[in-house]
Protein backbone atom coordinates (compact mmCIF):
# COMPACT_ATOMS: atom_id res chain seq x y z
CA UNK A 1 0.00 0.00 0.00
CA UNK A 2 1.48 3.34 -1.04
CA UNK A 3 1.46 5.96 1.72
CA UNK A 4 0.21 9.41 0.73
CA UNK A 5 2.15 12.01 2.73
CA UNK A 6 1.87 15.79 2.38
CA UNK A 7 3.50 17.03 5.59
CA UNK A 8 6.69 18.08 3.81
CA UNK A 9 4.93 20.17 1.19
CA UNK A 10 2.44 21.55 3.71
CA UNK A 11 5.14 22.81 6.07
CA UNK A 12 8.22 23.36 3.89
CA UNK A 13 6.98 23.39 0.29
CA UNK A 14 7.60 27.10 -0.13
CA UNK A 15 10.92 27.19 1.72
CA UNK A 16 12.60 23.90 0.77
CA UNK A 17 10.63 22.25 -2.04
CA UNK A 18 13.30 19.60 -2.72
CA UNK A 19 13.40 18.50 0.91
CA UNK A 20 9.60 18.44 0.96
CA UNK A 21 9.54 16.27 -2.16
CA UNK A 22 12.11 13.85 -0.73
CA UNK A 23 10.19 13.60 2.54
CA UNK A 24 6.76 13.02 0.96
CA UNK A 25 7.58 11.08 -2.20
CA UNK A 26 10.76 9.18 -1.34
CA UNK A 27 10.79 8.60 2.44
CA UNK A 28 7.06 7.87 2.73
CA UNK A 29 6.04 7.23 -0.87
CA UNK A 30 8.86 4.74 -1.56
CA UNK A 31 10.71 3.65 1.60
CA UNK A 32 7.73 3.41 3.96
CA UNK A 33 5.59 1.96 1.17
CA UNK A 34 8.09 -0.78 0.31
CA UNK A 35 6.87 -4.36 0.55
CA UNK A 36 9.87 -5.88 2.34
CA UNK A 37 8.64 -5.00 5.85
CA UNK A 38 5.20 -4.51 7.33
CA UNK A 39 4.11 -1.02 8.38
CA UNK A 40 4.03 -2.26 11.97
CA UNK A 41 7.67 -3.35 11.82
CA UNK A 42 8.69 -0.08 10.16
CA UNK A 43 6.97 1.83 12.98
CA UNK A 44 8.79 -0.23 15.62
CA UNK A 45 12.16 0.38 13.94
CA UNK A 46 11.50 4.12 13.60
CA UNK A 47 10.43 4.55 17.22
CA UNK A 48 13.46 2.56 18.42
CA UNK A 49 15.94 4.65 16.42
CA UNK A 50 14.38 7.97 17.49
CA UNK A 51 14.53 7.00 21.17
CA UNK A 52 18.14 5.87 20.85
CA UNK A 53 19.04 9.28 19.39
CA UNK A 54 17.08 11.15 22.07
CA UNK A 55 14.78 12.70 19.46
CA UNK A 56 11.60 12.68 21.55
CA UNK A 57 9.89 15.69 20.00
CA UNK A 58 6.71 16.38 18.02
CA UNK A 59 7.90 14.12 15.21
CA UNK A 60 8.34 11.32 17.74
CA UNK A 61 4.72 11.74 18.84
CA UNK A 62 3.71 11.51 15.19
CA UNK A 63 5.56 8.21 14.87
CA UNK A 64 3.99 6.93 18.09
CA UNK A 65 0.56 7.75 16.68
CA UNK A 66 1.57 6.07 13.45
CA UNK A 67 2.74 3.00 15.36
CA UNK A 68 -0.58 2.77 17.14
CA UNK A 69 -2.40 3.12 13.81
CA UNK A 70 -0.17 0.42 12.30
CA UNK A 71 -1.11 -2.09 15.00
CA UNK A 72 1.50 -1.63 17.75
CA UNK A 73 -0.60 -2.19 20.87
CA UNK A 74 -0.10 -0.37 24.17
CA UNK A 75 1.42 -3.43 25.87
CA UNK A 76 3.80 -3.94 22.96
CA UNK A 77 4.94 -0.32 23.02
CA UNK A 78 5.60 -0.56 26.75
CA UNK A 79 7.76 -3.65 26.17
CA UNK A 80 9.59 -1.99 23.27
CA UNK A 81 10.48 1.12 25.27
CA UNK A 82 11.50 -0.94 28.32
CA UNK A 83 13.83 -3.04 26.17
CA UNK A 84 15.27 0.00 24.38
CA UNK A 85 15.93 1.71 27.73
CA UNK A 86 18.85 -0.65 28.44
CA UNK A 87 20.54 0.33 25.18
CA UNK A 88 19.42 3.91 24.55
CA UNK A 89 19.65 5.22 28.11
CA UNK A 90 17.20 5.65 30.99
CA UNK A 91 16.57 9.40 30.47
CA UNK A 92 15.70 8.83 26.80
CA UNK A 93 13.32 6.05 27.77
CA UNK A 94 11.62 8.20 30.42
CA UNK A 95 11.03 10.94 27.87
CA UNK A 96 9.67 8.41 25.38
CA UNK A 97 7.34 6.91 27.99
CA UNK A 98 5.89 10.34 28.80
CA UNK A 99 4.97 10.76 25.12
CA UNK A 100 3.67 7.19 24.85
CA UNK A 101 1.38 7.63 27.86
CA UNK A 102 -0.21 10.62 26.11
CA UNK A 103 -0.60 8.86 22.77
CA UNK A 104 -1.90 5.57 24.21
CA UNK A 105 -3.70 7.06 27.18
CA UNK A 106 -7.16 6.77 25.65
CA UNK A 107 -6.57 3.37 24.01
CA UNK A 108 -10.03 1.73 24.26
CA UNK A 109 -10.84 -1.94 24.37
CA UNK A 110 -7.70 -3.17 26.11
CA UNK A 111 -9.82 -4.68 28.90
CA UNK A 112 -11.96 -6.72 26.51
CA UNK A 113 -15.03 -4.52 26.84
CA UNK A 114 -18.00 -5.32 29.04
CA UNK A 115 -17.29 -9.08 29.16
CA UNK A 116 -13.61 -8.90 30.06
CA UNK A 117 -10.34 -9.70 28.32
CA UNK A 118 -9.78 -13.25 29.52
CA UNK A 119 -6.51 -15.02 28.76
CA UNK A 120 -4.22 -15.06 25.72
CA UNK A 121 -5.77 -17.30 23.08
CA UNK A 122 -2.71 -19.55 22.98
CA UNK A 123 -4.49 -22.72 21.85
CA UNK A 124 -5.47 -21.09 18.54
CA UNK A 125 -2.60 -18.59 18.23
CA UNK A 126 -1.25 -20.32 15.12
CA UNK A 127 -4.48 -19.42 13.31
CA UNK A 128 -4.22 -15.70 14.10
CA UNK A 129 -2.09 -12.82 12.86
CA UNK A 130 -1.41 -10.79 16.01
CA UNK A 131 -2.54 -11.39 19.57
CA UNK A 132 -6.05 -12.37 20.60
CA UNK A 133 -7.67 -13.12 23.95
CA UNK A 134 -10.44 -15.53 24.93
CA UNK A 135 -12.91 -15.27 27.82
CA UNK A 136 -15.32 -18.27 27.86
CA UNK A 137 -18.77 -17.23 29.11
CA UNK A 138 -20.55 -20.59 29.19
CA UNK A 139 -19.71 -24.26 29.69
CA UNK A 140 -20.14 -26.11 26.36
CA UNK A 141 -20.97 -29.29 28.28
CA UNK A 142 -24.05 -27.59 29.73
CA UNK A 143 -25.36 -25.35 26.92
CA UNK A 144 -24.36 -23.60 23.69
CA UNK A 145 -20.84 -22.22 23.88
CA UNK A 146 -20.39 -18.45 24.18
CA UNK A 147 -17.00 -16.76 24.40
CA UNK A 148 -15.82 -13.17 24.33
CA UNK A 149 -12.97 -12.85 21.82
CA UNK A 150 -10.78 -9.73 21.85
CA UNK A 151 -8.36 -8.78 19.07
CA UNK A 152 -5.53 -6.29 19.47
CA UNK A 153 -5.22 -3.64 16.72
CA UNK A 154 -4.35 -5.33 13.45
CA UNK A 155 -5.12 -8.83 14.73
CA UNK A 156 -7.32 -11.10 12.61
CA UNK A 157 -7.89 -14.82 12.27
CA UNK A 158 -7.10 -16.88 9.20
CA UNK A 159 -9.66 -17.67 6.55
CA UNK A 160 -11.71 -20.55 7.89
CA UNK A 161 -14.92 -22.55 7.40
CA UNK A 162 -17.43 -23.86 9.93
CA UNK A 163 -18.54 -27.22 8.56
CA UNK A 164 -21.70 -29.07 9.59
CA UNK A 165 -23.82 -31.90 8.21
CA UNK A 166 -26.87 -30.02 9.48
CA UNK A 167 -27.30 -26.61 11.11
CA UNK A 168 -24.07 -25.24 12.54
CA UNK A 169 -22.29 -22.04 11.67
CA UNK A 170 -21.49 -19.14 13.98
CA UNK A 171 -23.00 -15.88 15.20
CA UNK A 172 -20.87 -12.87 16.20
CA UNK A 173 -22.26 -10.24 18.58
CA UNK A 174 -19.98 -7.18 18.38
CA UNK A 175 -19.48 -5.49 21.74
CA UNK A 176 -16.48 -3.16 21.64
CA UNK A 177 -14.11 -1.32 19.28
CA UNK A 178 -14.01 -1.55 15.50
CA UNK A 179 -13.39 -4.59 13.35
CA UNK A 180 -13.90 -6.29 10.01
CA UNK A 181 -15.71 -9.37 8.67
CA UNK A 182 -15.27 -10.72 5.16
CA UNK A 183 -16.62 -13.66 3.20
CA UNK A 184 -14.64 -15.12 0.31
CA UNK A 185 -15.36 -13.26 -2.91
CA UNK A 186 -17.17 -10.38 -1.17
CA UNK A 187 -16.19 -6.95 0.14
CA UNK A 188 -15.19 -6.65 3.78
CA UNK A 189 -17.85 -5.39 6.18
CA UNK A 190 -16.90 -2.90 8.89
CA UNK A 191 -18.10 -3.89 12.36
CA UNK A 192 -19.10 -1.76 15.36
CA UNK A 193 -20.67 -2.44 18.79
CA UNK A 194 -24.24 -3.66 18.33
CA UNK A 195 -23.61 -5.31 14.95
CA UNK A 196 -24.59 -8.95 14.51
CA UNK A 197 -22.98 -11.28 11.97
CA UNK A 198 -24.50 -14.62 11.02
CA UNK A 199 -22.01 -16.99 9.39
CA UNK A 200 -23.70 -20.01 7.77
CA UNK A 201 -21.93 -23.36 7.74
CA UNK A 202 -19.74 -23.87 4.69
CA UNK A 203 -18.88 -20.18 4.16
CA UNK A 204 -15.17 -19.27 3.93
CA UNK A 205 -14.53 -16.10 5.95
CA UNK A 206 -12.36 -14.22 8.43
CA UNK A 207 -12.89 -11.57 11.12
CA UNK A 208 -10.76 -9.41 13.36
CA UNK A 209 -9.82 -5.91 14.48
CA UNK A 210 -9.22 -2.79 12.45
CA UNK A 211 -5.61 -1.71 12.19
CA UNK A 212 -6.06 1.16 14.63
CA UNK A 213 -8.55 -0.26 17.12
CA UNK A 214 -9.07 -3.07 19.58
CA UNK A 215 -12.14 -5.15 18.82
CA UNK A 216 -14.27 -7.56 20.84
CA UNK A 217 -17.15 -9.82 19.90
CA UNK A 218 -19.03 -12.68 21.47
CA UNK A 219 -18.76 -15.83 19.37
CA UNK A 220 -21.75 -18.19 19.52
CA UNK A 221 -21.32 -21.63 18.03
CA UNK A 222 -24.67 -22.45 16.46
CA UNK A 223 -26.02 -25.95 17.26
CA UNK A 224 -25.61 -28.50 14.50
CA UNK A 225 -24.61 -32.02 13.61
CA UNK A 226 -21.04 -33.15 12.85
CA UNK A 227 -19.67 -29.63 13.37
CA UNK A 228 -15.99 -28.96 12.71
CA UNK A 229 -13.77 -25.98 11.90
CA UNK A 230 -11.37 -25.97 8.96
CA UNK A 231 -8.54 -23.42 9.30
CA UNK A 232 -7.07 -22.13 6.07
CA UNK A 233 -4.51 -19.54 4.87
CA UNK A 234 -3.81 -16.20 6.61
CA UNK A 235 -5.48 -13.06 5.32
CA UNK A 236 -3.25 -11.33 2.78
CA UNK A 237 -1.44 -8.52 4.58
CA UNK A 238 -1.52 -6.13 1.65
CA UNK A 239 -5.27 -6.58 1.16
CA UNK A 240 -5.88 -6.18 4.90
CA UNK A 241 -3.78 -3.01 4.89
CA UNK A 242 -6.17 -1.40 2.42
CA UNK A 243 -9.04 -1.60 4.93
CA UNK A 244 -9.39 1.73 6.75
Amino acid sequence: MKIQQTAGRDQLGGFAPKFAQLNDDVLFGEVWSGGGLSLKMRSILTVTVLVSKGMVDSSFRFHLQNARKNGVAKAEMAEILTHVAFYAGWPNAWAAFRAAVEVYGDDPGTNGGMFGLGRPNEAFARYFTGNSYLNPLTNPEETVFLANVTFEPGCRNNWHIHHAAKGGGQILLCTDGRGWYQEWGKDARELHPGDVVYIPAGVKHWHGAAGDSWFSHIALEAPGEECANEWLEPVDGEQYGKLR
